[in-house]
């Protein structure tokens, strides 16, 4: 539970804690949780500029790079890599978590390129007309080497410097690798079908480490954010995108869903919520549009059914303590452990 400024003045004009005590409790919370990422100016700051020079050497390469060719290009990745790398001990030395980890990202996310410009400078290059700048758009067999690598630099960072930030380029390459993967073994003609079938597989293992990772971080820092989050969407987007014309799976779509908003709130992980909010209105959608067109019956249903769910929030409110004592009994014991250390 976040505590903000506003909220202990309110306890203070309720008497329950002094003005003095207010303030020493405002500044041990700054104190204790420094390094953790907050909608201020300053950490907004941090990942607006880290991630602009992140995108400079990956989503926004443009085709001058290939002027240099493959020696200079893995020379030029290589001064960059000292200069990050410099920077995050700079900054990690000074107790300055965040700038430390963006730069320790900076550096996994050169990677690509470096492993680009060696194969390129070895003449093992496939003699197509995919270049870097293609990477992030394309699906080809080819990234496979420049994915493995990265995350073989990731993991070996992430070991190193143990940043939670550094979860981010190895989420989205874990998400690369399972596409091209399938671009392999289907020799390129990846049908659009087995595309959406890939990603949802992909999302369900990529939620499953994720899982994994959070039960092995308990009171650690949270490792498993990135993963949650490329997870979800590729197995949200994967499922949402599947066509069918039966009724049934599209009530199980809605299930789906359900469940994921549900996991949400166990998780205490609002990407679930998000993801399986916006499918619920997708099949609500559906049923106004399509099912219940000319029912003038489904509005006036389908308000009784947000009031009843707004009404039972109300009933869970009253006795959220004893409920949530009562459920968590069946949980495993690191889960329940997991779950306090998020309230």
């Amino acid at each position: 539970m976040e505590i903000s400024r506003h909220q202990l003045e309110k306890a203070v004009s309720a008497d329950i804690i002094t003005s003095s005590q207010a303030e020493a409790l405002l500044v041990f919370l700054d104190n204790t949780n420094p390094h953790i990422p907050q909608f201020s100016l300053t950490h907004v700051l941090y990942y607006f500029g880290g991630l602009i020079a992140i995108g400079a050497m990956t989503l926004f390469m443009t085709l001058g790079w290939e002027s240099f060719g493959g020696v200079g290009i893995m020379a030029i990745t290589v001064i960059y890599g000292i200069v990050g790398l410099a920077l995050t001990n700079h900054f990690a030395a000074r107790q300055l978590q965040i700038p430390a980890g963006i730069c320790a990202t900076f550096v996994v996310c050169l990677t690509p390129l470096f492993i680009y410009g060696l194969q390129d400078s070895l003449g093992v290059w496939p003699a197509d007309d995919s270049v870097y700048q293609d990477y992030h758009r394309r699906v080809q067999w080819n990234w496979l080497y420049m994915e493995l690598a990265t995350l073989a630099a990731g993991a070996i960072i992430v070991w190193k410097y143990r940043y939670p930030f550094l979860m981010m380029p190895v989420a989205v390459t874990l998400w690369y690798l399972s596409m091209d993967i399938t671009a392999m073994l289907t020799g390129g003609d990846l049908e659009w079908e087995l595309r959406k079938l890939v990603s949802v597989y992909t999302g369900l293992l990529m939620i499953a480490l994720a899982f994994w990772v959070d039960m092995r971080s308990v009171n650690k820092a949270d490792y498993a954010f990135w993963i949650y989050l490329f997870g979800v969407t590729a197995f949200w987007m994967g499922l949402s995108l599947q066509e069918s014309d039966s009724e049934l799976n599209k009530f199980l779509y809605l299930c789906t869903n359900l469940l994921l908003i549900g996991v949400g709130i166990i998780l205490n992980r609002r990407v679930f919520a998000v993801f399986g909010a916006l499918g619920t209105c997708g099949y609500l959608g559906h049923l106004a549009f399509d099912v219940f067109r000319d029912s003038w019956l489904f509005p006036i249903s389908l308000t009784i059914i947000g009031l009843a769910i707004v009404y039972l929030g109300i009933i869970w409110q009253r006795h959220e303590a004893d409920l949530t004592r009562s459920a968590r009994r069946f949980l495993p014991l690191p889960l329940q452990k997991l779950l306090e250390s998020r309230e």
